[in-house]
């Protein structure tokens, strides 16, 4: 065991409150793409084209088929051991807040509670009139575009480009950063704004922040311990090195 791993599991024994934040790189591992770059391209449509209000008003119908496709792939994705050792960590400590990036309802489908979708969720849906909310588990589709049974559009319960998160989720989630003594983040870039702020603020409150990441991010230099590697692997390994010493006391 390394004697950043070390570091990184003795100060989680004496943590009271634990905030972890997830990005893409832990769904990555269960065989989601990005969406950004290369892997984001759909019929020549990038992400950043079609995940916006202005394109939903103007061509809702191309906009859902990309998410019904996207929804595709996202479906046959199952929790890795990651996304387990989330849950496990729950278990171990009770006041355990999950603020996720990710929108792929993967961390949910563990049993976790205490979840943050801070971008929303792909399978929920709102109704475009009045705001409702439910679950759209179909795929593929039925219809594109999808109608609430008022007659209005649906739209992905999601935050896009030129949005907004929602005030309450919003508040939520620095209440959880303020409270936590320990962050852990965990396969994000700490580019994304506001949770890329985290880190910094959490140590400038005396926490102490651990980073799990393939490689050096912007995270790096505000970390207490970093961590280099897949969160399938790190994290288990974590949680098992917190068994063994509890074990021994």
């Amino acid at each position: 065991m390394s004697n950043e791993m070390e570091r990184a599991i003795e100060r989680l024994r004496t943590t009271k409150s634990l905030l972890v934040i997830t990005g893409a790189g832990i769904s990555a591992e269960s065989g989601i793409p990005t969406f950004r770059g290369d892997d984001g391209l759909w019929q020549n449509y990038r992400a950043e084209e079609l995940a916006t209000p202005w394109a939903f008003e103007r061509d809702p119908v191309t906009v859902w088929k990309w998410y019904d496709w996207r929804r595709g792939i996202i479906g046959k994705a199952e929790p890795n051991p990651g996304h387990h050792a989330i849950k496990r960590l729950e278990e171990m400590f009770p006041g355990l807040f999950l603020i996720t990036q990710n929108v792929d309802g993967l961390h949910g489908r563990t049993g976790i509670k205490n979840i943050i979708e801070i971008h929303g969720n792909l399978w929920r849906v709102r109704c475009s009139r009045d705001g409702r909310t439910s679950m759209l588990m179909d795929v593929p589709l039925k219809s594109i575009p999808p109608r609430c049974e008022c007659g209005e559009l649906l739209r992905p319960d999601v935050v896009w480009f030129g949005e907004s998160i929602l005030s309450d989720v919003l508040q939520m989630s620095y209440n959880a950063m303020s409270l936590c003594d320990t962050l852990m983040v965990v396969g994000t870039s700490g580019v994304v704004y506001p949770v890329a702020s985290f880190p910094e603020n959490v140590k400038g409150n005396g926490g102490f922040v651990i980073e799990v990441n393939l490689e050096p991010t912007p995270i790096t230099n505000v970390a207490d311990v970093s961590l280099f590697g897949k969160s399938g692997d790190i994290l288990p390994a974590i949680v098992e090195g917190i068994v063994r010493q509890q074990a021994k006391n």
